[in-house]
């Protein structure tokens, strides 16, 4: 990757921020790893503006952990080198007050540096979307996304047999039922609502609508489209900021997809289009189905949605989303306004249209996730694929095959994909797989497939 298309922040940016904010005393520095776990160190005041000049060493193994935060040792990021340090730099508008800390605390994120951070930069998950940025922005298209984050609101004390359940209302009680889009529901949250908006303002974090989603406790929101690479660095504050609100109203914020047998999973829904320079929306038709560019990408994603599949749902728990007449897709189909497909074209005026994909679980990380979809769009459109008739209807009725739904096959498949490797990169699978097998090892040999503790502390 060429050192010029990173943008790291200036140190005036942390002179503007310090003179702008007197009172903050500590900075959470941090990094997001593979899994979507972010990793990093807990700096005073007097220690920021080095990292903007000079940037920050890290340990090398801090890219290759497990979900448990264990070394892999077959890595290459352990042993082999020294764990060594490599320098990691801010990223633009990332440094940020945390307005829920009782300390006075702000964080900033960092990205591994190509060349001074390596070899931990070929693991970075967010260098993996960058290439893909700018792949598509060679040929003329520049990617706009946003995110869909569902979650539930858990009480961070367990019920009598130890298992999570859904936080009280503000009137004392425990929802029970599902009320989707209930209003009484939204309001019942109030007061953590209003923290988290206000949250995502001081933070620039494009939060709009809200609704009660399919179970008891559930939740989401939406983030507003743009820059796809700008989304998913919002998307990932988002995330950690939704949790930091929670925490701050005695709530534990899950994002784990399935965290209750009987009750839906949670998705990340990801919406894609493309558009020009100017900022035109390639997929604009007044034709519901889109334009040809869009048939070509949706035909893209859904001839590697077996192949980049780990990538959406990346643990074992994640496949428990996968059932029938439940709002998660079970099969490579696409459709138009219609919930029951894994790539959806949404209704709407004909300068909005865009593709809605529904396979990723909640857990899944945004930068991964984000490459996935957009390298496999790309493929589809220099190869000028069709992806035949949409699905009318009900679509898991008329599902002639179906995704995999263990996680071993979605390892196995990632593992085997030439083009995974020349589109996402080989130095990062190899890292990546290999962090991936030691978690299904560890899965195994000391978890029950019933158990959801294993992830529930970290989604």
């Amino acid at each position: 990757m060429s050192e010029t298309i990173m943008h790291f922040a200036p140190v005036e940016q942390a002179s503007r921020f310090l003179a702008e904010n007197p009172d903050i005393e500590l900075f959470e520095l941090f990094i997001l790893d593979a899994n979507g776990v972010p990793r990093g160190k807990l700096l005073h005041r007097e220690e920021l503006l080095a990292v903007f000049q000079s940037g920050r060493p890290l340990p090398s193994t801090i890219l290759g952990l497990t979900l448990n935060g264990d070394d892999v040792e077959n890595s290459g990021l352990v042993w082999d080198v020294g764990d060594i340090d490599c320098r990691a730099y801010p990223l633009e508008g990332s440094l940020v007050r945390l307005p829920w800390r009782r300390v006075p605390t702000a964080a900033v994120q960092v990205s591994m540096h190509p060349s001074e951070g390596r070899p931990a930069s070929v693991a970075d998950p967010r260098h993996v979307l960058l290439r893909t940025v700018e792949a598509l922005k060679a040929d003329g298209y520049h990617p706009v996304m946003a995110c869909e984050l569902e979650f539930y609101l858990l009480d961070q004390q367990r019920d009598a047999q130890g298992r999570p359940q859904p936080a009280l209302d503000n009137d004392g009680g425990r929802p029970r039922s599902t009320q989707v889009y209930g209003l009484r529901e939204l309001e019942q949250i109030e007061p953590f609502l209003a923290d988290l908006y206000a949250a995502c303002k001081a933070q620039c974090i494009p939060a709009r609508t809200a609704i009660s989603e399919y179970a008891p406790g559930q939740v989401e929101i939406t983030l507003e489209h743009g820059d796809a690479l700008a989304a998913m660095d919002q998307a990932v504050r988002y995330k950690r900021l939704v949790k930091g609100v929670a925490h701050a109203h005695g709530m534990q914020a899950c994002f784990m997809a399935k965290p209750f047998a009987q009750l839906a999973g949670t998705g990340m829904h990801m919406h894609l289009s493309l558009a020009d320079s100017a900022g035109n929306n390639l997929f604009a038709s007044d034709d519901k189905a889109g334009t040809p560019l869009l048939r070509q990408a949706v035909a893209g994603m859904l001839r590697h949605l077996r192949e980049s599949l780990l990538l959406f749902c990346p643990n074992a728990n994640s496949f428990r989303r996968f059932q029938a007449n439940s709002y998660a897709p079970l099969a490579p189909t696409w459709g138009v306004d219609n919930r029951t497909v894994s790539l959806r074209v949404p209704g709407g005026p004909a300068n909005s249209r865009h593709v809605e994909h529904r396979i990723c679980g909640a857990d899944a990380n945004p930068y991964l996730a984000a490459a996935a979809i957009l390298a496999a769009s790309h493929y589809g459109i220099r190869e000028q694929l069709d992806p035949g008739a949409p699905v009318e209807g009900n679509g898991y009725a008329q599902a002639i095959e179906h995704l995999p739904t263990d996680w071993l096959t979605a390892l196995d498949a990632l593992e085997r994909s030439e083009w995974a490797r020349e589109a996402l990169g080989d130095a990062f699978l190899g890292v990546y797989l290999k962090v991936k097998r030691a978690e299904y090892r560890q899965f195994m040999a000391e978890v029950s497939e019933q158990d959801w503790r294993w992830y529930l502390h970290q989604a």
